[in-house]
């Protein structure tokens, strides 16, 4: 005659109930893992409109976004960052703000390097109580633009700068993660 598995598993001394550990790590183990976006951060340029421009404070801040800009997209989770050297973007970049308005050799430069989307920014300083962080994010698979953000920072200090950063990464992850 024929045993239902149960009865079987029960005849073995194994109780049903024991197997549900088992059967729910299957389950987790077979489920499919999100894959992080990867995405290449560029150095931001400068563009100083101001009567004193490229002040040394100013360019260290400009400086520091790239790493912020990485830190925070990290921290916000499913996003891993793309590292491209700072020579090699100068070398693509064929003048100041070039890979800024050109969003096909943008691209191109985040896919040779394995990222899904690039983001290129910019600080434009209009005055010297506020400044604007640009960026453009860019699809590598359809040299499309598919974001284009600006926060308004009134300020240099560094609490205000990192603001600044949180508020461009919650721009991006709403882009790549509608409601």
């Amino acid at each position: 005659m024929r045993q239902h598995m149960s009865e079987r598993l029960a005849n073995r001394g194994i109780k049903l109930w024991a197997m549900v550990p088992v059967f729910c790590a299957i389950l987790i183990l077979a489920s499919p893992v999100e894959a992080q976006t990867r995405i290449a951060v560029l150095d931001f340029e400068l563009r100083d409109l101001t009567l004193d421009p490229n002040t040394p404070e100013e360019i260290d801040r400009t400086g520091s976004i790239r790493g912020m800009l990485e830190e925070v997209l990290v921290a916000r989770g499913n996003y891993t960052t793309v590292n491209i050297d700072s020579s090699v973007q100068a070398n693509a970049n064929a003048a100041t703000g070039y890979l800024f308005d050109h969003f096909d050799v943008a691209a191109e430069l985040g896919k040779q390097h394995g990222a899904d989307y690039i983001l290129v920014g910019r600080v434009h300083k209009a005055s010297f109580l506020f400044v604007y962080f640009m960026v453009h994010m860019v699809d590598t698979r359809t040299k499309q633009l598919v974001g284009n953000y600006i926060t308004e920072v009134k300020g240099p200090q560094k609490k205000l700068t990192i603001k600044g950063v949180e508020s461009l990464v919650e721009k991006i992850h709403r882009t790549l993660h509608p409601k």
